[in-house]
């Protein structure tokens, strides 16, 4: 199942326009808090999808009871255009447990073609959990599907799966939905972009969040 969230009009698509807009991109601190506030968007949208069961709370007044998520959470993202994008889902799932992947493009001679390096997995059990698996861009989903698969190799077996990425690629969502189809997954979007550059960057796209939000890399 794939849930596009900037279908439907609401406040997301001014986070996602200054996101992509290449002169407030000039200001990192807003980028970088432009994509915490994605993440929070898209923690609301996931939390619809969960189990909730009726509680009851002591006010000053009397008892209440409130409707809360049955499920344990484990957010986990790939470094480093990741960070800020999890810090979102934290803000809004602040009891969950936290995972994170390093993992990088390793260039071929032409400068075009490459392939994905992993180079630590860090995750606690994910046994029975939902999974936040977030990544801001998704490009060719080639890294998310190793990612995924690392995550429950290391891990654990979770409840649920949720894929979320505030641009995708129409090649990269295909990729997802065939390499994941027995799998216990729901991907997020806050937009799909129809082509993906030379390079496997997407078009429009945002361009390199990584750098935008942290500084060019060697």
């Amino acid at each position: 199942m794939v849930h596009i969230i900037n279908k439907e009009d609401s406040v997301y698509n001014r986070f996602l326009a200054e996101l992509r807009d290449k002169e407030i991109q000039k200001d990192p601190l807003r980028f970088r808090r432009n994509l915490e506030r994605v993440g929070e968007v898209m923690a609301y949208e996931i939390s619809k999808t969960f189990r909730y069961s009726t509680r009851q709370v002591q006010t000053p007044i009397n008892v209440a009871d409130v409707r809360l998520a049955d499920e344990e959470v484990v957010v986990a993202s790939v470094l480093r255009a990741g960070l800020p994008f999890h810090q979102g889902f934290l803000n809004y799932f602040d009891r969950s447990g936290s995972a994170f992947i390093s993992a990088r493009r390793k260039y071929k001679e032409n400068h075009i073609d490459f392939e994905i390096r992993f180079d630590s997995i860090y995750t606690p059990s994910l046994e029975g959990k939902q999974l936040l698996l977030v990544d801001p861009m998704l490009a060719t989903g080639g890294s998310i599907v190793v990612a995924y698969h690392e995550l429950l190799k290391q891990g654990g077996r979770p409840m649920h799966t949720h894929i979320a990425a505030i641009v995708s690629s129409r090649q990269g969502i295909e990729k997802l939905t065939e390499a994941l189809k027995d799998e216990p997954v729901t991907i997020w979007t806050g937009a799909l972009d129809e082509r993906l550059t030379e390079s496997c960057y997407i078009d429009p796209g945002i361009g390199d969040a990584g750098d935008l939000a942290f500084g060019e890399k060697l």
